[in-house]
């Protein structure tokens, strides 16, 4: 391991074949690192464990997937390791709603509306799908800048909702707190 005087933050990202034991395997690895885990969102998606970190520690891409090298090497587990620049601070995240659709499943329905928001200048920061039998749900935590018409997106939301058969509510929320 080559420890840098340079204090880096890295995105990881670990997928593959959910099995007992990922999350500890790969924490306790980044923590031999001397990694400081700072943010993450960790999932089972179709029996496949999915899971994106944001560490911090004076080590680099490298260092990090020799040290993942053990749990990928049977090919069961995919590592990748980038380095991210810092969030600005101060940065302005504008306001936070709640985006809800669901419906019946049907190709398109995350990029219609998340081109809508896109156009009007939102920013989606978490987002989740599930489809239980024919039943096609979405939710998502979305910052609106403030300069946004709002009655203009329901007028968007509303006609893409009408094309793709689904119902869909934007509601105003505050930021997750854990």
């Amino acid at each position: 391991m080559r420890q840098t005087t340079q204090v880096n933050e890295l995105a990881i990202t670990v997928v593959g074949r959910d099995r007992p034991g990922i999350i500890a395997d790969v924490s306790a690895a980044l923590s031999r690192l001397g990694l400081n885990l700072t943010d993450s969102t960790m999932t089972l998606l179709r029996g496949h464990f999915a899971m994106t970190l944001i560490c911090v520690g004076e080590v680099d891409e490298s260092d990090v997937l020799g040290m993942l090298e053990p749990l990928t090497a049977d090919g069961g587990l995919l590592a990748t390791a980038h380095r991210v620049p810092p969030e600005p601070s101060g940065a302005n995240t504008g306001a936070p709603y709640t985006l809800l659709v669901h419906g019946a499943d049907r190709l398109g329905i995350v990029a219609a509306v998340t081109g809508v928001m896109a156009e009007i200048g939102g920013n989606v920061t978490d987002l989740t799908t599930r489809l239980s039998g024919t039943l096609y749900l979405l939710s998502a935590e979305i910052d609106l800048p403030s300069s946004a018409d709002f009655d203009e997106l329901l007028t968007k939301l509303d006609e893409v909702a009408d094309r793709l058969g689904v119902e869909v509510s934007l509601r105003s929320g505050d930021a997750d707190v854990l």
